[in-house]
């Protein structure tokens, strides 16, 4: 059977300031995704099971395109997230040094939109429009 590889209509794509340090973007990485798969339960694919019948959690059903930006390309792109009112997820540097949920949601909650201090950014939606929110950022080496 010749398969056709499947194309997506739609695109998850996640922003990392690029002065993070590795461990960082791995943890924002995960954080930032783990919003999108509660709230946007479409980008959530089947459950895995092995050739032993054991069961697996699933993953989300298309790739997570990873970026890498300055802290000017990801405040613009912040902006162009919030005007197209696209699914999103943040994290403020602020929250590298907290501790749990709750402190980190005060930490977000304390500062205007305008003055938050990002370091990472996920973004779900039509391709199209993610394309655009991606505009002068470049996938992470």
């Amino acid at each position: 059977m010749d398969e056709q590889p499947l194309r997506f209509d739609t695109k998850i794509a996640v922003f990392l300031r690029a002065d993070l340090a590795p461990w960082q973007r791995l943890n924002v990485t995960s954080f930032l995704v783990s919003g999108l798969g509660t709230q946007v339960p479409e980008v959530i694919g089947a459950p895995y099971e092995d050739a032993d019948g054991v069961a697996y959690l699933p993953m989300f059903r298309q790739p997570v395109l990873v970026f890498e930006a300055t802290k000017e390309v990801l405040r613009a792109a912040h902006a162009r997230v919030l005007n197209r009112s696209l699914p999103r997820a943040v994290f403020t540097a602020d929250l590298l040094s907290t501790g749990n949920d709750t402190d980190n949601r005060a930490a977000v909650r304390a500062v205007p939109t305008a003055d938050l201090d990002l370091v990472g950014l996920a973004v779900y939606g039509p391709k199209g429009g993610v394309d655009k929110v991606v505009k002068g950022a470049r996938m992470h080496p």
